[in-house]
């Protein structure tokens, strides 16, 4: 609707391919964090919400190496991290080229 904006903000949701999923809980302040620079850089995503939901952390601490603290963020399934991680590969330029690339 307001996608004219997108330039003026640095938004560029055109260049992102990549698959991303979130695990999230709903009142979790790192995983809106999180959401909002997925947002910001344009990505769509999926999200689970586990709140409560022990299997589904079981489910996500499987394919996060064991970790067990939300958010955990997977781009073209591959994990990189929680909320600090991903503001971290941004601060380095590196989470852009990620959600360029196109899942395999």
């Amino acid at each position: 609707m307001l996608d004219f904006l997108n330039p003026l903000l640095g938004r560029s949701p055109d260049r992102v391919k990549a698959n991303v999923e979130i695990y999230t809980w709903q009142t979790c302040p790192y995983c809106i964090r999180a959401k909002l620079l997925l947002w910001w850089k344009g990505a769509n995503y999926t999200e689970y919400k586990i709140d409560g939901d022990a299997e589904a952390r079981n489910r996500m601490a499987d394919r996060a190496n064991g970790k067990r603290s939300v958010p955990q963020i997977f781009i073209n399934n591959q994990h990189v991290g929680g909320c600090d991680d991903i503001h971290h590969l941004d601060a380095e330029g590196k989470l852009d080229p990620l959600l360029a690339e196109a899942a395999v």
